[in-house]
């Protein structure tokens, strides 16, 4: 089985109240395929410029992830953004953004890419991400994100898309604008209504919620004592949440994507750790493992706190 994403690979450049960072590894495809490599084979299609150096490379490659679909564009730049975080974290502002290879980027997928288990569509133009569902038709499960940008100006060719796959997942408020729905439960229940099997809701440090035909599950964010940098946590917790589901094999039921929610938390907990990739580089499997035991200890209530309540 394999695991194939496609998205942006990026350089980043980063002020938080932890510190800054002029230019460091990021992009959604690459905080995704990190994630993702402790699941599953991980196959991540993107463009790079000229500027992609060696260790980024070596960055990207970790723990086997496949970049033989990453298209070198000669003469190019990599994609570059830089932004600035508010002092308590909850937003940001963005001084840069400088598109260069990615502005023109046309995914194209080699046969290996095309054969996967497991698609995710990180952030991309619709009609893109479209284009690569029509490539990848044999994949088992089939998982979307997005932005408001989209919603603004892409509206029907999202929907489309979004139709076409088996799970979306954006913040509570882009849910809402995508719907016009008053409430996320609400705007949730009307996409699983476009025949979708899953629809999950990140709320940044609030943690997430899935919503299924079988019920509603929300999963707080793990605690931590102190936040370096965001970027890319989205992204970390969505190559855990799909990972998983690609390692759990077989039918995708509301267990399953139960568990997967587990691993995108415990991921995204380790990503704002650090700056950039920095923590998930160089993070183990033991390490994820002993932070799930964490999430599901903090979570379920006690047999003596159930009998207070008889």
């Amino acid at each position: 089985m394999s695991l194939t994403v496609v998205g942006s690979i990026a350089y980043d450049g980063v002020k938080t109240p932890a510190g800054e960072r002029e230019r460091m590894l990021g992009g959604a495809a690459t905080h995704f395929a990190l994630a993702a490599s402790f699941f599953d084979e991980v196959r991540v299609v993107g463009p790079v410029g000229d500027d992609f150096d060696e260790a980024s490379w070596a960055t990207l490659r970790t723990r086997g992830v496949n970049t033989d679909d990453v298209e070198h564009v000669a003469g190019g730049k990599t994609f570059f953004w830089k932004g600035v975080y508010s002092s308590n974290l909850n937003s940001r502002e963005t001084l840069e953004t400088d598109l260069n290879v990615f502005e023109h980027f046309d995914p194209k997928l080699s046969a290996g890419a095309q054969a996967c288990d497991v698609l995710f569509l990180a952030n991309i133009q619709p009609d893109l991400q479209y284009g690569v569902l029509q490539q990848c038709r044999s994949a088992r499960f089939t998982a979307l994100d997005s932005m408001d940008l989209w919603i603004n100006i892409a509206r029907e060719s999202l929907e489309r898309t979004i139709k076409a796959v088996d799970c979306l997942i954006l913040n509570d408020e882009e849910l809402e604008m995508l719907t016009g729905a008053p409430t996320t439960l609400a705007a949730a229940n009307e996409i699983l209504g476009w025949g979708l099997k899953a629809v999950v809701a990140k709320q940044g440090k609030y943690g997430a919620q899935l919503y299924t035909a079988d019920g509603t599950f929300a999963l707080p964010a793990y605690p931590l004592a102190a936040v370096a940098d965001p970027t890319g946590a989205g992204d970390t917790f969505a190559g855990g949440f799909v990972g998983s589901i690609a390692a759990a094999g077989g039918e995708v039921t509301h267990d399953v994507l139960v568990r997967a929610m587990a691993y995108g938390t415990a991921l995204a907990s380790f990503n704002v750790e650090e700056f950039g990739t920095e923590r998930v580089e160089r993070l183990t499997g033991p390490e994820i493992d002993e932070r799930i035991a964490d999430l599901e200890r903090m979570t379920a209530l006690s047999g003596d706190a159930v009998a207070l309540r008889g």
